[in-house]
């Protein structure tokens, strides 16, 4: 176990004062006590950079956890290959290191150990990315007397609250959505491919200085039919179909949107977004501090079944944003679910409906939860566009 000590290389600098972060911190053991555990060990990637500013790109060797746990300063395990990244580009002054992917749990087990905590109650993000089966037994091994918790939740119930910080932050990271969501309708016509028009966007967002999330949907036509696709040389043509969902994003805080548009006529599109736009503005006009996940859920969905669609309709209603877009066990807004809305939480509402041909076709907002109710975040309207058809 090599513990290290300070960096040879310049400053990266973090994207938020470091009190932001030894904040986020506190309220995560906060949480951490009210949950009656003795400690966490984190370590989903989007988890690790909202506590400490790393991105964890590191990650995919082995895990890199971040024990956290009262009355000790945090530490950062970490792959020694990335030691020097993990220091310049986080705020976790502690960083021990490892070698090879199979030393992972011995040397979070010394650590746990160090800390006295190889016999008390432990939270393990068991249900996120980045920490496989074997990464848990392998440390419950080295540990037997550790009594493991799932406390997947429990770092995601601390970020769904954002700091104004954050807030500012991510709606600097919608203004570029909403300039990509303009240049994909000032594009839009009869023979530009899904690959023309996403590079005309890229164009206007580098000249705007902005970033874009490295998931971007963008179909076409028939290709509409494909969830998540991303964009090839199709064209489009007269009496089509188009969708699109991109987000800007800015320090790692992506805020997405779906739009969608139609050159020339195409009824089934047409009618699966009037229907989506109801849905929409139905679970946006539900949301408000104190209410549940699923009330807002059951809002969206009781416009879409009683459409006599009630097959349309194959996901959740929303999932809470923030730093890494798709980060598993963060809270989700669908049916059943307990969690409670407070006000700061921001959410994306993909309200994405299947057509009975197949197509896939909607729109969505970011919203942002407030004393009163919900700010949607764009300044870009989420009617259907249609774009004026050559023939």
């Amino acid at each position: 176990m090599l513990t290290t000590t300070g960096s040879g290389i310049p400053w990266a600098g973090l994207p938020f004062p470091k009190s932001e972060y030894d904040c986020r911190q506190r309220k995560v053991l906060e949480a951490v006590a009210r949950a009656e555990l003795d400690a966490i060990v984190v370590t989903a990637i989007g988890h690790l950079r909202y506590l400490t500013g790393y991105h964890g790109f590191g990650g995919y060797f082995a895990p890199f956890p971040l024990i956290l746990a009262p009355g000790r300063a945090p530490v950062f395990i970490a792959r020694e290959y990335d030691a020097e990244a993990v220091r310049a580009e986080g705020c976790v002054d502690e960083v021990v290191c490892y070698r090879q992917a199979g030393d992972v749990a011995k040397t979070c087990a010394d650590v746990l150990r160090q800390h006295r905590l190889q016999d008390r109650r432990v939270g393990l993000e068991l249900g996120c990315w980045n920490l496989a089966p074997a990464d848990v037994s392998a440390v419950q091994e080295l540990c037997p007397g550790m009594k493991i918790s799932d406390a997947s939740h429990l770092v995601a119930s601390v970020a769904a609250v954002k700091s104004p910080l954050e807030l500012d932050v991510m709606r600097q990271a919608m203004m570029i959505t909403d300039l990509a969501v303009r240049v994909f309708r000032d594009s839009l016509c009869e023979g530009v491919s899904e690959t023309e028009l996403y590079a005309a966007i890229a164009r206007e967002v580098s000249k705007a200085g902005g970033e874009i999330w490295r998931s971007v949907t963008l179909v076409f036509g028939d290709r509409t039919k494909m969830p998540h696709a991303v964009p090839t040389p199709h064209a489009i043509r007269n009496n089509e179909p188009a969708m699109i969902e991109i987000g800007g994003v800015k320090h790692g805080y992506a805020v997405g949107l779906v739009r969608s548009a139609v050159l020339g006529r195409h009824r089934e599109a047409e009618s699966l977004h009037a229907l989506a736009v109801e849905a929409l503005e139905s679970a946006i006009a539900a949301i408000k501090p104190g209410v549940t996940a699923k009330v807002v859920d059951a809002a969206a969905r009781r416009m879409i079944d009683r459409s006599g669609w009630p097959g349309a309709f194959r996901h959740r209603t929303g999932y809470q944003t923030g730093i890494h877009w798709t980060e598993r066990g963060n809270l989700s807004l669908e049916p059943a679910v307990e969690d409670v809305l407070e006000p700061g939480m921001t959410f994306h509402l993909p309200i994405i409906l299947f057509g009975e041909t197949g197509h896939l076709f909607g729109c969505s907002e970011h919203v942002l939860v407030t004393e009163s109710g919900a700010e949607v975040l764009s300044c870009t309207d989420h009617k259907l566009f249609q774009a004026v058809s050559s023939a």
